[in-house]
């Protein structure tokens, strides 16, 4: 069976690349680590995620493809935050508000989420203090 050896990125399709990236770098503090248009003539830009190997690969489609229509609950990524009432303050500083939470959960944990431009969910956690 063959065994793949690394995640290296997650690939998100969205509609307007330039308000998504400003979202997941003013929101969340990611960075951007690259961008080129594919051989396909999608705009690609990559994000580069702290303490991770992995990245977000951000795909705007060329003019007269399908518009993206994300599904409620269709997925959603899932960062570490050391502290969520901080996060939750300096997102709403930046003009981003949290869509819900934050939640206290059964093991200690905080989890709480904020929307992305196109509708992408993402969840915050703060994991229980040891």
């Amino acid at each position: 069976m063959p065994n793949v050896t690394k995640l290296l990125h997650t690939r998100m399709r969205v509609n307007d690349i330039e308000a998504t990236v400003k979202f997941y770098t003013e929101a969340l503090g990611l960075t951007e680590s690259r961008r080129h248009t594919s051989p396909r003539g999608a705009q690609l830009v990559f994000l580069a995620t702290p303490n991770s190997e992995e990245e977000i690969e951000l795909c705007q489609m060329p003019a007269g493809a399908e518009p993206v229509k994300v599904q409620e609950d269709l997925m959603h990524l899932a960062f570490e935050v050391e502290d969520l009432v901080k996060f939750a303050e300096d997102a709403k500083a930046a003009g981003y508000e949290l869509s819900d939470g934050p939640t206290e959960t059964g093991s200690g944990s905080m989890i709480a989420f904020i929307d992305a431009p196109e509708g992408y969910e993402v969840e915050l956690i703060q994991k229980a203090k040891a």
